[in-house]
């Protein structure tokens, strides 16, 4: 193994670390939610200063093997996609930030309803976000497009939430300040199963070298 293969390894394996705090993130961010547990929250939001960390680090490292090794072809691309996914892992990390801190606001007053399609979605995204970054070390194209396809699964639990949220607040506007907070934790679900299968569709360009952004259903490219 040479002295670039090292390199490399080592930016994976800060991607990885990275891609780890944010699972714990959004895990962390929707249990603080359904069990109340403030002080869970605070650790959410206290620890995304370790991604933002990470989320500079690694672009200053990709930026430096691009400078100072040349990579070409695959290799480019490998460093390139890291940068890109760090991005997107940054974004989901604040938004499980957004989940802690409407949770904190939620914890103080009465339930509204029993937490399920919440969990739910939570489930899917974080599983979302866990194959893609597996994708993405395996250079697995079939599990990225099964990410891709995980997306609409959080969409039409997101409309579900919201569909019922609304009924509370019309049968009772009392609700509408509890709803509207928990309405946006719905909304910050799916995006971060957005930015999953962002990162999905980055192992493809990976992978095929092509970019199949704004596509509805990707492709099979040989």
């Amino acid at each position: 193994m040479t002295v670039f293969d090292d390199e490399l390894q080592h930016l994976k394996e800060k991607l990885l670390k990275m891609g780890s705090l944010v699972e714990d993130a959004i895990k962390d961010s929707v249990r603080a939610l359904v069990e109340r547990d403030n002080a869970l929250a605070i650790s959410v939001i206290d620890n995304d200063r370790l991604v933002n960390t990470l989320d500079v680090e690694i672009d200053e490292e990709a930026i430096r093997l691009i400078a100072l090794r040349q990579p070409k072809a695959v290799d480019l691309r490998f460093i390139t996609t890291a940068m890109k996914i760090t991005t997107d892992l940054e974004r989901m990390g604040d938004l499980g930030v957004n989940i802690a801190e409407r949770a904190l606001a939620l914890n103080d007053e009465p339930v509204l309803k029993p937490y399920i399609d919440i969990p739910r979605m939570r489930e899917i995204a974080q599983g979302m976000t866990r194959d893609a970054l597996n994708a993405f070390v395996q250079r697995d194209e079939r599990l990225a497009r099964d990410v891709i396809i995980r997306d609409d699964e959080v969409d039409d639990l997101k409309h579900a939430v919201l569909q019922e949220l609304a009924f509370f607040m019309v049968q009772d506007p009392t609700t509408v300040t509890r709803a509207m907070k928990i309405s946006f934790v719905a909304q910050y679900l799916e995006r971060i199963a957005d930015h999953a299968t962002n990162i999905a569709e980055m192992v493809i360009y990976l992978v095929k070298g092509k970019i199949i952004r704004h596509m509805a259903v990707p492709p099979e490219i040989p």
